[in-house]
């Protein structure tokens, strides 16, 4: 297991240098949040999305104080934060507007779950604990997704 360093291992070689690449990832996919919830929750119509647009709003307020929270860590471990997001997938389709912001959540648990161990791993003991603050409002977005589109919230098994 010593040269495994898959995001799901228990058992992670991340060094300072590779967790500071894994969270401007992270950091570009806040980024990402934050366009996408700002151009779905403007665009979403019909009275079925009025409640999940305002929701939306709220969400991205919540990702630019991730943004900030990540930024802040980058810059702790000595790294430059990343100024450009991940690509924001857009579509006519309010239905599909939702499952991309579903699975960015999906995908935004999972990774940062894997970040609490690697934190865990190099002592970080103090960012692993803000991005377990983080992963709480990031699974109340993903829970809020999955019901508005009438669903079962995705399972993130490891």
């Amino acid at each position: 297991m010593a040269n495994d360093k898959s995001a799901g291992s228990r058992k992670t070689e991340t060094t300072r240098a590779g967790l500071i690449k894994l969270l401007n990832e992270d950091l570009a996919r806040e980024y990402q949040a934050i366009i996408a919830y700002v151009v779905y929750s403007q665009v979403l119509k019909g009275a079925q999305y009025m409640a999940i647009a305002k929701e939306l709003e709220k969400h991205a307020t919540e990702e630019l104080r991730h943004a900030i929270v990540i930024a802040k860590q980058v810059d702790y471990l000595g790294g430059m934060p990343v100024a450009v997001p991940k690509p924001v997938k857009i579509s006519e389709k309010a239905e599909e507007m939702l499952r991309f912001d579903l699975d960015n959540e999906t995908e935004t648990i999972r990774n940062y779950r894997a970040r609490v161990r690697q934190c865990e791993s190099l002592g970080e003991y103090s960012i692993a604990e803000q991005i377990r603050e983080i992963l709480v409002e990031e699974q109340d977005h993903q829970i809020a997704l999955a019901t508005a589109l009438g669903i079962d919230v995705p399972s993130i098994s490891e």
